[in-house]
């Protein structure tokens, strides 16, 4: 069966792929599953070196890469950055896992007679199920560190993106090592909860309503899942921070890949004494970012990459709207252009927690500005969702703003800053609340994610036990 795939820029139906049948996908898992003790046998050494010969391999498709992901997404500049941090990416895991798997000498348990030693063994088959906003990051954020413990991965990426696959799993075939642990296949959503019966473990990137069903058939299954929900990530600038700082960083945070991403910054939270200050430099900063039409090298601002998101979007903002917010400056719905969508950065004032805007995930360029009056209004307001992925604190100096953030519930905080865990890797952090659940994704701790721990328990003297019969 042939699968239609929309272009994002042009809303044409331009691209087709083959659903795989049940029978294919169990094949392509068995034979994952089959290579898996081999890979997992060979010194750490040997599955770097396949990682790096990988990298190589990566580095020339990388043109063919871009053009695809380009294509997928509508957009050029993320899609240029994501092709080519994934030798970084690659080199970055490699060095963790080396410091990871580093021999731990045996231990004397609270028993002097009986040592301990330990091991970690790789889970077999890990399934990666990963969204269309960032399709190649998304991918491999959790394959690069299961592949370097051991473990086979199979990724079913979003049935909207799917044409970096085949330039991707071309490098993949260069390393013939690498080509029997990992599988990038087209899939729709059936696919993927056809995946999550064959696999192991999963990690999942998406929205709630998906992760809850993927919880549950994991549940049932009794296997561990990792999962990467939504955000409604807070801003906060207090008195005394840097407005111009502040205003640009938002600006940012809120409208970097048109709005689409799970760390997006989707409300910000002013004091009311420099909140009209504050709203003056983010209007003049928002007028400032262009449209990336009629070319993605046109402007800042892509297209609305999946179709089901505009009518989101547009919602949001029509309940706002319809509930007295104002649009200061942007767009009043998203706006069709040669058949594709696109967004301005829209800022909103008079909004409230009644609006969908303020409460539930919008994954577009809209930015609306609430007034707070006191700190712990902030905070309250701040933590006023269902979510807990990320979040930004502004203040005059940043122990201040670290002080407020320590009161913020979500799994990292931006100090003075915007959406910093998109660019700083090593700080270890889960999601809270209904954004996730699971290990981190970040530093070294990611890799144990992927391993069951192993413990023995060794007597080394034949000497009587004194709780012996």
């Amino acid at each position: 069966m042939k699968y239609a795939v929309r272009n994002p820029r042009n809303g044409q139906i331009d691209y087709y792929f083959d659903l795989p049948s049940a029978q294919q996908l169990q094949q392509s898992v068995d034979r994952l599953r089959q290579h898996q003790p081999s890979w997992q046998q060979l010194p750490l050494s040997e599955r770097i070196a396949a990682m790096q010969a990988w990298k190589a391999a990566l580095e020339k498709h990388q043109s063919a890469l871009i053009e695809a992901l380009t294509l997928d997404t509508g957009r050029r500049h993320e899609s240029v950055l994501e092709a080519q941090l994934i030798g970084q990416s690659i080199d970055r895991w490699c060095r963790l896992a080396e410091a990871f798997f580093e021999p731990a000498a045996d231990k004397v348990s609270a028993i002097p007679f009986i040592h301990i030693r330990q091991d970690l063994q790789p889970i077999p088959v890990v399934g990666v199920i990963s969204p269309w906003n960032f399709p190649l990051l998304l991918g491999l954020i959790d394959t690069l560190p299961a592949l370097l413990a051991g473990c086979s991965v199979v990724v079913k990426p979003s049935e909207i993106t799917p044409r970096f696959i085949e330039p991707l799993m071309d490098a993949v075939r260069e390393v013939p090592l690498l080509s029997e642990v990992l599988l990038f296949l087209a899939g729709d959503g059936n696919t993927g909860a056809q995946l999550v019966d064959l696999v192991d473990l999963v990690c999942f990137t998406g929205s709630v309503a998906t992760g809850r069903r993927v919880y549950a058939a994991c549940a049932a299954r009794f296997i561990p899942c990792f999962l990467e929900l939504g955000g409604k990530d807070p801003a906060l600038v207090f008195e005394g921070a840097n407005l111009e700082h502040a205003a640009a960083s938002i600006l940012w945070g809120s409208t970097v890949n048109c709005g689409q991403s799970c760390l997006s910054i989707e409300r910000v939270y002013v004091q009311e004494t420099i909140l009209q200050d504050f709203l003056e430099k983010l209007k003049e900063r928002a007028e400032r970012v262009k449209l990336a039409f009629p070319t993605p090298e046109d402007g800042q601002i892509g297209p609305v990459i999946s179709e089901r998101q505009v009518h989101i979007i547009n919602d949001h903002l029509s309940d706002a709207l319809a509930k007295g917010a104002h649009v200061l400056t942007g767009n009043t719905c998203c706006e069709q252009r040669n058949g594709g969508w696109y967004c301005r950065p829209t800022v909103l004032t008079g909004v409230d927690h009644t609006m969908k805007v303020m409460t539930e995930e919008t994954f577009g360029p809209i930015i609306p500005v609430m007034p707070f009056r006191t700190e712990a209004e902030a905070i309250q307001l701040a933590n006023g969702t269902i979510y807990g992925l990320s979040a930004a604190v502004f203040a005059h100096d940043w122990e201040t703003a670290l002080r407020i953030g320590q009161h913020i519930e979500a799994g990292a905080i931006s100090i003075n800053e915007c959406a910093l865990t998109a660019l700083v890797h090593e700080g270890e952090k889960q999601s809270f609340k209904m954004s996730g659940i699971g290990g981190t994704r970040m530093g070294p701790s990611a890799i144990k994610r992927f391993m069951r721990q192993r413990a023995f328990l060794i007597k080394k003297e034949p000497i009587l036990s004194p709780w012996w019969f």
